[in-house]
This record gives C-alpha cells, sequence and structure tokens, in this order.
C-alpha cells in the first residue's frame, strides 16, 4: 500500500493517503482463496472427527512459517527443521492413532448430545476457564495503565497467553457447530432431509457469532501483541480446545483403547512442542519489530483513558519504512479507540 500510494494527495493531517485495500487485485484473489479454503474445511467436517481435523489444522503453521522464510528470504535454521519435524511426527501418530469413524447424526441425535451430563459439565468448567482467563487479562491490562508501575515479567507471557485460551475456547465450539452443520448437509444428501428446521437454524446462528468471535479476536491479537508469539498460542489453545469439545461431545475418546490413548497424547505433545520450537526461533531471530510487548499492548488497549505513542518511537525512526510502520501503529491505535 505504501508503494501504490496516491502521490501528490495529501490527507487532512499532511500524510499521503493510502488506497484501501479492495483495490487491489492480490488481495481480492486472496480473499477468494481464504473463502473456497474455509468451505472445503467446513464440509470435511462432516466426513472426519472433530478431534482428528482440528489436530490436523497444525500442518498449516508449518506451511505459514515455511512461506514468511521464502518471503523474507531467510535461511532455514536447525531448529525450524527439528519443530518442522515434531509436527509431522505429530500428525503421523494423530492420524494413525485418532479416530477413523464419522457417523451421521439425526438432529434429534443432535440435539441430544447438547443437553448430556457430561457435555453441559464440561461447558461449565469451559466457563469457568474463560472467566478465570478474562479476569487476569483484565488485570494485566489494568497494571499496564498505571504509570511508573513497573510489570512483573511473568505478564508479558501471561497477558497473550490468557488472551489466547479465553479466543480458543470460544473459538473451538465454532468448530463443534460447523460440524453439526456439516453433518446436516451430509444427512439430507445421502437421505433427503430437509434442512428447514428449527435446530439447523440455531445451529447456524451459533456457528456465525462463535465463528466470528474468533476472527475478531485473532485480529484484534495480531494488532496487540506480536504475531510471532500470539499466533502460536492461538493455534494452540483452539487445537487443545476442539479436540477436547469433539471428545466430550461426539464421545470420540469411545474407540481408543490404552495404546491408542498414549500415542494420540504424545502426538498431541509433539504437536505443541514443534509450534511452541517454531515460535521461540522466529521470537528471537525477528528483525521487524516495531516495538516490545509492553509497548504495543499498553497503547493498543481500547480503554477511556486518552494514550499517545511512547517518545522514544520518534527517536527510532531511521528510515522511511520505520516511518511507515510508525503511521501504521497510530492509525490502528485511532481505530481501537474509535472501536
Amino acid at each position: 500500500r505504501e508503494r501504490h500510494s496516491i502521490l501528490g494527495s495529501e490527507g487532512a493531517n499532511g500524510k499521503t493517503e493510502l488506497k484501501p485495500i479492495i483495490y487491489f487485485q492480490t488481495w481480492r484473489v486472496g480473499l477468494l482463496f481464504f473463502a473456497l479454503g474455509n468451505c472445503l474445511n467446513f464440509l470435511s467436517f462432516g466426513y472426519a472427527a472433530q478431534s482428528l481435523l482440528a489436530a490436523l489444522g497444525s500442518v498449516q503453521f508449518v506451511s505459514n512459517i515455511a512461506f514468511s522464510y521464502f518471503v523474507l528470504n531467510k535461511m532455514v535454521t536447525v531448529k525450524v527443521m527439528v519443530a518442522t519435524a515434531f509436527i509431522v511426527l505429530g500428525n503421523i501418530f494423530l492420524v494413525a492413532f485418532g479416530n477413523h469413524q464419522s457417523p451421521v447424526y439425526t438432529p434429534e441425535q443432535l440435539a441430544e448430545k447438547y443437553s448430556n451430563i457430561t457435555f453441559l459439565l464440561y461447558c461449565l468448567i469451559l466457563v469457568l476457564v474463560v472467566t478465570l482467563h478474562q479476569y487476569l487479562y483484565r488485570r494485566g491490562e489494568l497494571l499496564l495503565t498505571v504509570p511508573g508501575h513497573d510489570l512483573k515479567s511473568y505478564w508479558h507471557m501471561l497477558l497473550p497467553f490468557s488472551y489466547a485460551v479465553v479466543s480458543g475456547a470460544v473459538g473451538s465450539y465454532s468448530v463443534l457447530f460447523a460440524k453439526s452443520l456439516s453433518n446436516l448437509l451430509r444427512l439430507s444428501m445421502s437421505s433427503g432431509y430437509k434442512l428447514h428446521s428449527w435446530f439447523m437454524y440455531s445451529m447456524l446462528l451459533l456457528f456465525l457469532s462463535t465463528a466470528g468471535f474468533w476472527m475478531a479476536r485473532l485480529n484484534e491479537g495480531l494488532s496487540l501483541f506480536d504475531a510471532i508469539l500470539i499466533v502460536p498460542m492461538f493455534q494452540i489453545a483452539w487445537t487443545f480446545f476442539s479436540i477436547c469439545t469433539g471428545f466430550v461431545y461426539f464421545q470420540e475418546f469411545q474407540v481408543f483403547d490404552a495404546l491408542r490413548t498414549t500415542m494420540f497424547i504424545l502426538g498431541m505433545i509433539s504437536v505443541f512442542v514443534g509450534i511452541s520450537l517454531l515460535a521461540s526461533d522466529e521470537s528471537k531471530g525477528g528483525e521487524d519489530k516495531d516495538s516490545s510487548l509492553v509497548s504495543v499492548t499498553s497503547s493498543s488497549m481500547s480503554t477511556d483513558v486518552d494514550r499517545v505513542v511512547m517518545p522514544s518511537e520518534d527517536s527510532e525512526i531511521k528510515d522511511v519504512r520505520s516511518l511507515g510502520r510508525a503511521m501504521l501503529l497510530k492509525f490502528a491505535n485511532v481505530v481501537l479507540k474509535a472501536k
């Protein structure tokens, strides 16, 4: 957008106006592929176990990191190769020892599962987990607003972790509702079931709500924290809660014996270790960080108190690229305040 900015047109603050992102052909094509991929992902939930498909979602993390290294023209380190091996090995374990069944349920059977006492107890536990981590996040946010307060080091990891847990716990329900809808679609194709029912519309509304919440939190998290730090946390939290939800609701654990349970857990651990290794490697070797976690978080939080970007930021502007990043950061701050 900086390269294609309209030359000679000055904005109200004397800054060059940037063309809206919708005018770029690359963005439109990318959005089309993104929508197509998610439609196929939605349909896939009707043909495989939720725990298996949620765990396989970690493959996208490998492709994202590989593409990032290709774009940035960086050498692939040994740690990246080891992390990739952990993720691939973990997915092999998950596919080999995971639940391979995908029965088709009627709307009555699905509704009965939602009222199951075990599932309701799991929902209660998840509400407590979300409440606790939301409280921790708000607590850390308030500490950041106290002038002169020396924030303890563990808050630098606890803040994004709490944010990711809340997002992943609620967002994992979008997978459950998506699988329910995909199951109904599969049922209609095989037995002529009519999709016009209160249950189908309820699942659609819940899916749109939870998926919208997940996408909104993901985008907001990227603006609040370092992407190299928050994206792996999002991935791990979403995968973990999606697997647990599928286990409890569809009772996918019933086909597991001691061996399959052990191997599936080892596969999950291998995937999470690989994701963590990728995150730590990138966070140490990144060259394009705009500011520390505390400064980004404190300047981007949407509160009633007006804040400005730290004065030291102006002294760090050494070239046109850093100036552009500083402008974008200030613009994102204004947008978040407006929200």
